[in-house]
């Protein structure tokens, strides 16, 4: 989407304060927010595929919106289009792989044997997520000349052309339906069997919370624009500049398959490293501290990657989607957490300094990934995955 690592800039140009903006981002989450979970049960009791689809139509309608009324109240609405579309995704992709992933292992080694589900994931998700990034790098690239040439309206137009050809892949993929999940039947069981996953099984619990926070500490991407402008970057350069993170995480992604087995322990370091980073490329002052931010960025794709796995292995009952929305709705307030502390301290506060003090909640996730992050088990798994027969 050209208009990512710009359109931060476009409600500036088009005459929003910062808290207007900071409240345009947390209207975005709030739309998440209440939709989260209620999707993620009806990605589980219906068609994940169509879902999926259908959110990506949503979040170009929200585009254009942009386009046709750049006003806050255009803007207010493209946003709450665009998180309706993100909680109708969020949790319905990753289940929607991992079903996939398991059916295949299934007819593939009725027995369990071979490789299984859980290393698939993160080999997939971690190349998808890879490609995905890239393609954004590339985008983000193209961002700077499109800007130039055509302005706001030629990257809005060439956005909204993308999320509908996304949407067209998205009904192409294919869909196999776990047994498990034709014994829940109707809505609210299944959203009462997600629920009761997360409550009942502690282990699954303390891993949706430290995922959500870690992911939820990442919305600082959409400061990072600004960031750049307050190094002394021109509007121009700041695409150009927006790749440094994109290529982090997409390195990270392309990576992740190789560290999917890592250590509580060292992750819990590195996450503490980017901390760090974060603060010191945020207070340096010049364009090349936001080298250090991108550090920062590619840790968080890798813990994302990775903690996704672990969440994926811990879950046992037919709701998968429904766990994984619970996850995202934690996300969302990790992230209106953000968005409330630089909204309120853009008054007194520069962007800068905002960024640095992130680290802060940063550093607390890498105490709790040590403790509450569970060790990789894909033989266990492999074992409980071929006792549950997909058709």
């Amino acid at each position: 989407m050209l208009i990512y690592p710009v359109y931060a800039l476009l409600f500036a140009d088009a005459g929003l304060t910062g808290g207007q903006i900071s409240s345009l981002f947390a209207i975005w989450s709030l739309a998440g927010f209440l939709l989260e979970i209620p999707s993620g049960a009806w990605a589980d009791t219906f068609s994940r595929r169509r879902l999926v689809a259908g959110a990506l139509v949503l979040r170009s309608i929200g585009f254009a919106l942009w386009l046709l009324f750049p006003s806050y109240l255009g803007f207010a609405a493209g946003f709450l289009l665009w998180g309706a579309s993100g909680a109708m995704t969020s949790g319905s992709i990753e289940a929607l792989v991992y079903d996939e992933l398991a059916a295949q292992t299934r007819s593939e080694a009725g027995d369990g044997a071979g490789e299984g589900a859980a290393d698939r994931y993160v080999r997939v998700i971690g190349r998808g997520n890879t490609v995905a990034l890239l393609s954004m790098l590339v985008a983000t690239a193209l961002a700077a000349p499109a800007l130039a040439v055509g302005g706001y309206p030629l990257v809005g137009a060439a956005s909204v052309a993308v999320g509908l050809a996304g949407a067209a892949a998205a009904w192409s993929l294919p869909e196999t339906r776990p047994q498990e999940q034709e014994e829940v039947r109707g809505y609210l069981a299944m959203l009462r069997a997600g629920l009761a996953e997360v409550r009942g099984q502690p282990q699954v619990g303390r891993v949706v919370v430290l995922l959500a926070t870690v992911t939820g500490l990442s919305a600082i991407d959409e400061y990072f624009p600004l960031l750049a402008r307050a190094t002394g970057a021109s509007t121009v350069a700041v695409p150009l500049l927006f790749t440094l993170p994109l290529a982090a995480a997409a390195l990270a992604s392309a990576l992740a398959d190789r560290w999917s087995g890592i250590s509580p322990a060292r992750l819990a370091g590195a996450v503490g490293l980017a901390a760090g980073t974060l603060a010191v490329g945020s207070l340096s002052g010049h364009p090349a501290g936001l080298l250090a931010v991108a550090v920062c960025f590619g840790v968080l794709e890798l813990f994302t990657v990775v903690g996704e796995a672990r969440l994926q292995e811990t879950i046992s009952g037919p709701a998968r989607a429904t766990v994984l929305s619970v996850t995202g709705l934690g996300s969302e307030v990790a992230a209106l957490a953000v968005f409330a502390g630089f909204g309120f301290g853009e008054s007194t506060l520069d962007i800068p300094l905002l960024m640095a003090l992130a680290g802060l909640p940063l550093a607390g996730a890498a105490l709790l990934t040590q403790r509450w992050l569970p060790p990789s088990t894909p033989r266990i798994f492999r074992e409980n995955a071929s006792d549950s027969p997909c058709r």
